[in-house]
């Protein structure tokens, strides 16, 4: 069963590289409601002098500085699970090779499967290892270097075991009857996971360095690497480009795990099939608009047929000023219901499919809001107000506010089950801040300096940069409860691009009821 403790959502903010920053979000419905709904909230605030608004950064270009991708939450298994379990991918293989009652593509799926949880199992070892290396070794207690040896011995050796089996199985399936395209990604499929090996036990060992060389904390190393070297020697003796060289630049290295990650990982990741919902209900809004304006432009044309010949001066330009009138009443009418439905329509629209299933797990919509149509939440505005830069500014200092809404309604009874409860989903946003650079001043410049002891006048350097704030609300409503919660940060900029990010604030859960709003300036 699902843990009580493990929320609705979960959220991971940071920089991704110098010109895209990152949005983890993790949704994982409990199933005590048939539909999960999601709302995250993101609310940008730029500096005028950034020359960013509606006119020069216009949707389109928002959208296409967004790229999204959605997928399964990686099984949870422990590498003893994968080995025992009756419900691990391992243990299906190998009933398959057994009994034959599997098509070749369920046998890739599962393969696959295998792959993505054996690198979610050495992440998390990675991971342990890491924040037991972080305490000072000579503040480690006797019990703490225990746990890192045996723990690292244990998984050592646990790895071991299973690409052990995993190999066995895959030299079996050399009697089997398999299609060649089958058979490479069986074969690319063990090339990442040992691969996988590789990068999680060089990380560990690289976190270890911190400790000792000598004793106890000599011989988990020397177990890791061990592991490392057995398996590039693997890969050396099977011909296979993926082995890291001290002195070349491993551009082939880094091509193929690039590649393999992404061919392992893929049964992951849903597709998006967009739906054009808004433009539908535009289109409709403005042929009502297109229908009043002809209404007063033929009522017109009528008075005056009635009121004069048609063949008068006068019916002519009655019949001129009407069609005028009737042009302008179409533009005019079109704008109205084109922000009527900017305001209670969302832009793009998306269903959630399972590539494999081919089941619609549920919908995406996604907003874009400028400027004056953009209502920043109080709690947002409070959060800010703790800068006393953002007090002073207030109504002093132009600013634009953007806000991206995206809110995402999952169908609990469609979502894969485990032994753990209902897989969650994963959403990466990635937002390019690359638009936000053009109007930059150089990111250095040269300031006199006067020393003291001489009055020799000299220069030193003076970095420039610019700050945008990020703020974020996330809404969970599930079973009738609705949970919110804000959080805010900031990111550094200057012309190269983002230099680092702040967090100006802790995450912070505010009522669900309804709050006011106020109008950003």
């Amino acid at each position: 069963m699902r843990p009580d403790s493990v929320p609705l959502l979960q959220n991971r903010l940071e920089v991704h590289d110098r010109k895209q920053f990152e949005i983890k979000l993790e949704y994982q419905p409990s199933g005590a409601d048939d539909e999960t709904r999601y709302l995250v909230e993101m609310f940008l605030f730029l500096p005028s002098s950034l020359n960013i608004d509606a006119e020069t950064y216009r949707r389109p270009d928002f959208y296409a500085d967004i790229h999204n991708y959605v997928r399964f939450m990686t099984p949870v298994m422990s590498l003893e699970e994968l080995l025992t379990s009756e419900g691990s991918p391992l243990a299906r293989l190998e009933t398959w090779l057994q009994t034959g009652l599997a098509t070749e593509a369920e046998v890739v799926y599962q393969t696959k499967l295998l792959c993505c949880i054996f690198r979610g199992a050495l992440r998390r070892f990675a991971k342990g290892v890491e924040s037991r290396c972080e305490k000072d070794a000579t503040k480690m207690g006797e019990e703490e270097c225990t746990l890192l040896y045996q723990h690292t011995l244990d998984s050592q050796a646990a790895v071991g075991r299973l690409l052990g089996r995993f190999r066995e199985w895959l030299t079996g399936t050399t009697r089997v009857p398999l299609h060649e395209k089958t058979r490479v990604a069986l074969r690319l499929v063990d090339e990442y996971m040992s691969l996988t090996v590789e990068q999680y036990f060089r990380k560990a060992v690289a976190d270890m360095d911190a400790l000792p060389r000598s004793g106890v904390y000599i011989e988990p190393r020397r177990a890791l690497m061990t592991t490392v070297i057995s398996e590039e020697k693997y890969r050396k003796d099977n011909q296979l480009r993926s082995v890291l060289s001290p002195t070349g630049d491993n551009e082939e290295y880094m091509h193929r795990i690039g590649f393999l990650k992404k061919f392992c990982m893929n049964i992951l990741f849903l597709s998006a099939r967009r739906r054009q919902k808004r433009q539908g209900w535009e289109e409709g809004l403005f042929a009502i608009a297109a229908g009043l304006a002809m209404a007063v432009a033929t009522s017109v044309a009528f008075w005056a047929q009635v009121r004069y010949t048609q063949v008068s001066l006068n019916f002519f330009l009655i019949a001129v000023v009407g069609y005028m009138v009737k042009d302008r009443i179409k533009e005019g009418l079109r704008r109205i219901f084109s922000q009527v439905a900017a305001m209670h329509l969302y832009d793009r629209t998306a269903e959630i499919v399972d590539p494999v299933t081919k089941k619609r797990l549920g919908v995406c919509e996604e907003k874009v809001d400028y400027g004056r149509a953009v209502k920043v939440p109080e709690a947002i505005a409070e959060l800010r107000r703790q800068d006393d830069f953002i007090v002073a500014a207030q109504g002093e200092l132009a600013e634009t506010v953007i806000r991206y809404q995206k809110e995402i309604l999952l169908d609990a009874d469609l979502l894969p089950r485990t032994q753990r409860g209902l897989t969650g989903v994963t959403d990466i946003i990635r937002f390019n801040v690359e638009r936000f650079l053009r109007d930059m001043d150089d990111p250095e410049l040269a300031l006199e300096y006067v020393d003291l002891d001489n009055f020799s006048v000299g220069r030193v350097r003076g970095a420039k940069s610019y700050q945008v704030d990020m703020a974020f609300r996330f809404t969970t409503d599930e079973a009738d409860q609705e949970k919110v919660t804000v959080q805010l940060v900031r990111l550094v900029l200057d012309r190269n691009g983002i230099k680092r990010m702040l967090r100006l604030s802790p995450k912070t859960d505010v009522p669900p009821r309804p709050e006011p709003y106020r109008t950003a300036a």
